[in-house]
């Protein structure tokens, strides 16, 4: 029988529902450098889709989806030029594209929870890459979920790669100091904001190697109600850091060409380097050091990251996996990937008979990275899976 959950939940926050979302459009790693230098008309450049050639392969990446289509690319020809401007044109694809996909991921996380909708109090949404509009996606998706609108809103834009920490992080206040409240939190991303003809900069060629799209969803209550509820984590502490001096490794501005990113080759490094002291902080309150008792789920960032992280802390390899896999699968679709790498985590929890939403472990912690650099932190309690 599994065991009574109230005793573990009274009065924190905890994850009640989790949902994904990605584009039917699939690309495989293997084709992009061949499918990219055709769709820019690029394909005479053979030395730089050597050098993608090799990038793609050392992402370990196997596929990523794109909002992005070919017919798109044909009626809008200024995305593949150097010289031509096309923010208008990206932001009038990205903000359609960016909405779909945030409103499908919180569609299965609200048919998921199996409440009425009614119960939603508040609506954080995320996104990096376009939709500078007001009113913006958060206003729009209280009608196309039929959302009360009375529901307090708050959009977050470009914060990056780490805000699938930030959304979890202010979602766990607002349900701490809400009674009632129930957070539907979306983080939702579309790489064509950062589509544009390869060219000599390592910044360009690494992100069409990298990023994909998707979106994330989730719903976080405190005091859930077992009778009708079944939380998945409770989210015990949040934290940010930044690491001082990496303004310049990693971020990116809004330009006439779209969203140009600058991102140096020692942002590995400077994460593994400030790892340690991150994740210490963090559980010095339960006095945890043994890193491999914990579960992981971290921001699928990169392959030298999840590397660098695992040789730092002393991880065994198992840990990694449920990012890695994400990161295989869908790429670095930048604030969203940290709840697909949850949503494995549970799922992984389930199919391998574990006691807990943890894959057997208590304590776990997520941790996102982006632009700052900053670093996101939360530790997590795994709750038992129902029988």
């Amino acid at each position: 029988m599994a065991q009574n959950n109230k005793k573990t939940v009274g009065g924190k926050a905890t994850v009640l529902a989790i949902g994904t979302a990605n584009p039917s459009n699939l690309i495989y790693q293997s084709d992009y450098p061949d499918y990219y230098f055709k769709a820019t008309k690029s394909e005479h450049l053979t030395k730089l889709k050597q050098k993608l050639t090799r990038i793609c392969t050392g992402t370990k990446i196997q596929k990523r989806h794109f909002y992005l289509t070919d017919e798109m690319l044909k009626d809008h020809p200024n995305l593949s030029t150097h010289k031509d401007q096309s923010l208008d044109s990206r932001n009038a694809l990205i903000t359609p594209g960016v909405m779909k996909l945030g409103k499908d991921a919180a569609e299965q996380a609200l048919h998921e929870w199996g409440q009425p909708r009614s119960r939603i109090t508040h609506l954080i949404f995320h996104t990096a890459t376009g939709c500078v509009h007001l009113p913006g996606p958060d206003y729009q998706l209280i009608n196309l979920l039929g959302l009360e609108p009375t529901v307090n809103r708050y959009m977050i834009y470009h914060n990056g790669c780490y805000a699938g920490g930030t959304v979890l992080r202010l979602a766990k206040d607002l349900a701490e100091n809400n009674p009632g409240a129930r957070i539907l939190a979306i983080c939702s991303e579309s790489d064509q904001d950062f589509f544009r003809p390869p060219s000599d900069s390592l910044h360009t060629l690494v992100a069409q190697a990298l990023f994909g799209d998707g979106a994330g969803a989730v719903i976080v209550g405190s005091d859930p109600d077992m009778s009708v509820e079944r939380p998945l984590y409770e989210i015990l502490s949040t934290g940010q850091s930044i690491i001082p001096g990496t303004e310049d490794v990693l971020g990116g501005h809004v330009a006439e060409a779209g969203f140009v990113m600058f991102m140096a080759p020692t942002v590995p490094m400077h994460i593994t380097n400030n790892i340690r002291k991150c994740v210490s902080k963090a559980f010095e309150p339960l006095g945890i050091s043994d890193w491999n008792s914990l579960f992981w789920i971290v921001h699928p960032g990169g392959q030298k990251i999840l590397d660098g992280i695992e040789t730092e802390l002393k991880l065994e390899k198992e840990k990694l996996l449920p990012s890695r896999h994400v990161l295989a699968e869908f790429g670095n679709m930048a604030s969203g990937s940290v709840i697909f790498v949850m949503d494995e985590m549970r799922k992984r929890s389930r199919k391998e008979g574990k006691a807990t939403t943890g894959e057997g472990a208590e304590f776990g912690v997520l941790l996102g990275f982006g632009p700052g650099l900053t670093i996101e932190t939360a530790v997590l309690r795994a709750l038992t899976i129902p029988i």
